[in-house]
């Protein structure tokens, strides 16, 4: 392998990979992808389940089917590849130190620099999970590795904590595979899967959803016995004389996920509500030739999704190097892109006026389910965009483009999702 690259992308999930094809695509001559797994493909590779690929390749596709087309892409494209590598420490220049059984420590550098490390799970630490902590508490995720690549079933009779898709896809996978699934708690009102899953996994499987309900205690010392669950009042604390008790050998907690940014540490950057790098339009963070995309910047619903959002940062990458001996006569300003009334978060940060993309895509989620609803997009106070929803849920990304020219020169763009009365 190389000692100097143009573009270096760390994680080759989905999202890495089709940043990658991208760089390589737009010109870019030398491109690595530092991949920690024995295979790219991410955590593709454990999702059995089919719905992958609908809007990416145009046809249904198992996990680590798309996994595989990912990675034939890659070869195909003769990108540099290292596997079962560790990425350590970040520097700035971009020097990439890791550590692999094949090169033992080594530096790599980079002009640029694309971070699509994935996200890691919430465990039962995180969420200040009350009782005992036996054997027989995982992570769905940690379940689902163990069940579809090593082969070993999990539990048999199993209660679930937490809504969110890779828990109501595990009630579905360990039913199909003998366990009793009792329920899956929610502590929100809401669920925070997509439709298709609560459908799928759970009406089709007759799973109870227990909504504003969480575990109250947890009990066993040498393996789970048994946990009860509350339900929960609007500040999410525990209602007296709702409990009700499960004798369980297993509760798997799906209560979110958090991006990795670990390796960011070192470079000073600035995070965002979505608790990552801010990015501007182009996924390219306050340090110049840095990008982000896919679980690493925020949490996506498909793969499909983060693939696409891949693709943009590594062709947002290759602008860079490609042109960055170039002067640029245009002055740019920057806009504070802001969250508001009814929306969680939103990406981009902030955006350049004027921009160098052609359409700007704001990927965001609302902070509470409505009905027959609306985005707008204001610049300062002045309104320059509408959009209309017969809907919007927290647990679907919502996904809204601005052409260029209907952006105007301001200080800020603000965003606001709301229910329309009457």
């Amino acid at each position: 392998m190389k000692d100097k690259y143009d573009v270096i992308v760390i994680g080759g999930g989905a999202a890495g990979c089709e940043a990658a094809l991208a760089a390589k695509n737009a010109g870019v001559k030398n491109v690595l992808i530092i991949e920690k797994e024995k295979r790219l493909g991410g955590i593709l590779n454990q999702c059995v389940h089919n719905g992958f690929g609908l809007t990416h390749f145009g046809e249904e596709l198992t996990g680590p089917e798309y996994a595989e087309r990912v990675a034939e892409n890659v070869v195909n494209a003769g990108i540099d590849v290292l596997l079962e590598a560790e990425v350590i420490e970040l520097a700035e220049g971009y020097e990439v130190k890791f550590a692999s059984y094949n090169e033992g420590i080594k530096t790599v550098s980079t002009t640029a620099l694309i971070l699509a490390t994935g996200s890691y799970e919430r465990n039962a630490g995180a969420i200040l999970l009350p009782g005992e902590r036996p054997p027989g508490i995982l992570t769905a995720g940690q379940a689902q590795l163990l069940m579809n690549v090593e082969g070993y079933a999990v539990g048999k009779r199993v209660f679930i904590l937490g809504s969110g898709d890779i828990g109501l896809i595990m009630a579905r996978r360990m039913t199909l595979e003998g366990a009793k699934v009792l329920g899956v708690a929610e502590i929100m009102p809401y669920s925070n899967g997509l439709n298709r899953n609560i459908v799928q996994c759970l009406q089709d499987f007759d799973i109870p959803l227990y909504l504003s309900h969480t575990v109250s205690n947890v009990y066993g010392r040498k393996h789970l016995e048994g946990i009860t669950i509350s339900q929960v009042d609007e500040k999410f604390n525990i209602i007296e004389g709702t409990d009700i008790y499960f004798e369980v050998d297993t509760l798997l907690l799906a209560v979110g996920l958090i991006p990795l940014t670990s390796l960011l540490d070192k470079l000073g950057v600035k995070f965002s509500k979505s608790r990552s790098a801010v990015v501007d339009e182009r996924l390219e963070t306050e340090k110049p030739g840095l990008f982000m995309c896919g679980n690493s910047l925020h949490i996506h619903d498909l793969a499909d999704e983060a693939s696409k959002e891949g693709e943009l940062a590594g062709l947002m990458a290759a602008n860079y190097v490609l042109n960055k001996n170039k002067k640029v006569e245009q002055k740019v300003k920057l806009l504070q892109v802001s969250p508001s009334k009814g929306v969680n978060y939103v990406i981009p940060n902030f955006v350049n006026y004027p921009s160098e993309v052609d359409e700007i895509t704001f990927r965001l989620r609302v902070s509470k389910p409505m009905l027959r609803s609306k985005i707008c997009f204001y610049v300062d106070d002045k309104l320059i965009k509408t959009k209309f929803y017969p809907f919007l849920i927290p647990s679907e990304m919502t996904t809204i483009t601005l052409k260029k020219d209907e952006l105007v020169d301001g200080k800020s763009l603000t965003l606001t999702a709301e229910e329309i009365n009457g």
